[in-house]
């Protein structure tokens, strides 16, 4: 497909053609930048909504009933799930798939798992490429779901118009979250499976801790509970996403935000630059592989093998 047929299908909001712009993204293919020059200008339409979590939050069971209150709303939905990927294969098991088949049939919704390639911020910068993607082919609401890993979840929040962390009951979520530095990025909180026991001290112990955490937008993140799976309290999470989301647009807060992530976004495309830069030269790899051994073997040491190659 040529590049400008392939930007007209993409605009148009042609599956195939989004499908295979997010890959040549992914796959940093030689086009990548010349798509997303184009895509650009066409993107600050969608509402992105980030969802984060620990691991059996039941976080995709959300996502699910999310995006399908959207869609009987004829809204087009976009959904990206990040999946952690193997450090040693690189490969990942894209589970998120298996799981939404029934959305996945629908011609107004979009869904693509992605591997966090060993990015430690969960998050890799293709991610954040796709959701720009989906928004300039004209999606309405763009969903991502990341790898429920704590700490690193944080990334997230550098790519989302509003940020939903879900918790459970009775599972220490409450000292994991505040461990994570989640509290600092929630917009919206959602106690999931709100039929368990616990569910009360959970909400009472959030509201403890919000009220300690200082936003610089001065927003007070609400509490929704739900129960994903009885698709209960999905409307509520929908008017939050909402609230926040207006909220947004009128405070001077959503210009620091979105200089933020402007500015995370250059430092990241930069590293990556520099990065391929240094390992396209001729030798890198080799001497990467010889230094490697050497410091396996403990005839050398990662600080001085840096040097070695930045000289």
């Amino acid at each position: 497909m040529l590049h400008s047929e392939l930007l007209e299908k993409l605009f148009a909001g042609e599956p195939r053609a989004v499908a295979r712009a997010i890959t040549k993204v992914e796959n940093g293919a030689d086009d990548a930048a010349k798509i997303m020059k184009a895509v650009f200008p066409k993107t600050g339409k969608a509402v992105v909504v980030g969802i984060t979590g620990s691991p059996g939050a039941g976080k995709s069971s959300l996502v699910d009933k999310l995006a399908l209150f959207y869609r009987d709303r004829s809204e087009k939905i976009g959904i990206v799930c990040v999946d952690p990927s193997s450090p040693f294969s690189g490969g990942a098991i894209l589970g998120d798939r298996i799981r939404m088949q029934t959305l996945g049939l629908d011609k107004n919704v979009f869904i693509r798992s992605m591997a966090t390639r060993g990015n430690l911020g969960g998050l890799s910068r293709a991610t954040v490429d796709a959701v720009a993607i989906l928004d300039a082919a004209g999606f309405d609401k763009v969903i991502v779901e990341t790898v429920g890993v704590g700490q690193d979840e944080v990334e997230i929040v550098k790519t989302a118009d509003v940020s939903v962390v879900v918790l459970v009951p009775g599972m220490g979520d409450d000292i994991q979250a505040i461990k994570a530095g989640i509290m600092e990025i929630g917009d919206v909180f959602v106690i999931n499976k709100a039929d368990r026991d616990g569910v009360l001290r959970t909400e009472k112990e959030l509201e403890a801790l919000l009220s300690l955490a200082h936003r610089p937008d001065f927003w007070t993140p609400p509490i929704v509970k739900t129960v994903a799976t009885e698709n209960k309290g999905i409307e509520d999470l929908s008017k939050a996403i909402k609230s926040y989301a207006n909220f947004q647009n009128t405070g001077e807060a959503s210009l620091e935000r979105k200089r933020a992530i402007a500015r995370w976004r250059l430092l990241e495309l930069l590293r990556e630059k520099l990065l391929s830069n240094l390992l396209s030269k001729n030798g890198t790899a080799e001497k990467l592989d010889k230094l490697a051994r050497a410091i396996a073997e403990k005839k050398n040491n990662p600080y001085s093998a840096i040097e070695e190659i930045l000289k």
